[in-house]
């Protein structure tokens, strides 16, 4: 039997952990006051959509050959951070959307 004392801390623990939000809740915190109620959903989306991505992929068993090989680990971890550095330089790169209307004397969102 668990005593009273781990009891309480556990459920103690369980709170804060609970409570505290985690880095997606910030991000789509940070969408949402930024760029309103339509990107926040699509960002909460997205989310969920990598969620089940990494569920789909433990399930048949491509996390037990990551963490038993060394080398799927290091591709994988190559993998990822090649896509960040790729998603940094989109991110700085000005849009060609942005940059034509300017051109044309237009806003972009009015057509």
């Amino acid at each position: 039997m668990i005593s009273s004392a781990s009891l309480v801390g556990y459920a103690l623990a369980s709170f804060v952990l609970i409570v505290i939000p985690g880095p997606s809740v910030l991000f789509v915190v940070g969408r949402a006051l930024a760029y309103g109620r339509r990107t926040a959903l699509a960002a909460v989306c997205g989310n969920a959509a990598g969620n089940y991505a990494v569920a789909a992929c433990v399930a048949v068993g491509i996390g037990t050959l990551v963490e038993r090989s060394a080398a799927v680990f290091v591709v994988v971890k190559l993998a990822g951070a090649l896509y960040l550095v790729w998603l940094g330089i989109q991110a700085a790169l000005p849009h060609r959307r942005a940059a034509t209307s300017e051109q044309h004397g237009r806003d972009s969102s009015w057509g």
